[in-house]
């Protein structure tokens, strides 16, 4: 094996392992065990949410920006979290999760759109959901594996940060804010980047 072959290889090894443990997805339930406050999911997913994101494409550039309006509802360990959005190219979606708590800190999730069960974890101020996800045709019906993370901080606000994979690649990132919604309203802007006003008071089925 020449020189250049060997330094080809180190440098792929290097990319591979900075990707792997240097990276989004290095990170594992178990580093914020003891991190608060606790997310407990039947509050904190619980009645009208405001959601604010950015979307980015695999060149790093945001290629898309939404608000949503959810609506959290629970009835004992069960529940759905309906989601209104609208993007600031003019599109507008609805969908709807469902939600079931496991044993121990464990729940899965399923949607319309979700190939099976999505798998979750709870874990201190955190909540980190893996599942597959089929887009829509007019996004060109790919179907991606997508790993989101949830932050809970201090003052109830939840970050949101969603990695998106093709055959192992990445295509696309989320980063999103999702807060009660009577909070957020005030400091909302109505109109602004393709906000939806009608969406506030609009019944969710």
């Amino acid at each position: 094996m020449t020189i250049v072959a060997i330094l080809l290889l180190a440098i792929l090894v290097l990319v591979a392992a900075q990707r792997r443990f240097l990276s989004f997805r290095s990170q594992s339930p178990a580093d914020y065990s003891g991190t608060g406050p606790a997310f407990k999911m039947k509050e904190v997913l619980n009645g009208e949410i405001l959601s604010e994101g950015l979307i980015y494409g695999p060149n790093g550039k945001m290629s898309n920006s939404f608000v949503a309006r959810m609506v959290g509802k629970w009835d004992g360990n069960t529940g759905t979290l309906a989601e209104y959005f609208t993007y600031s190219n003019g599109k507008k979606m609805s969908r709807k999760w469902y939600l079931t708590l496991g044993t121990g800190n464990t729940f899965t999730a399923t949607a319309d759109d979700i190939v099976g069960e999505g798998q979750g974890i709870i874990s201190g101020s955190t909540v980190k959901l893996t599942y597959r996800i089929v887009l829509p045709q007019d996004a060109g019906g790919h179907t991606l594996d997508v790993t989101d993370w949830m932050y809970l901080t201090e003052n109830g606000v939840i970050m949101n940060r969603s990695e998106m994979r093709k055959f192992g690649i990445k295509v696309a990132e989320l980063v999103a804010t999702m807060r009660p919604a009577l909070e957020a309203k005030a400091a909302h802007v109505s109109g602004s980047n393709g906000y939806d006003t009608a969406a506030e008071t609009r019944t969710l089925q």
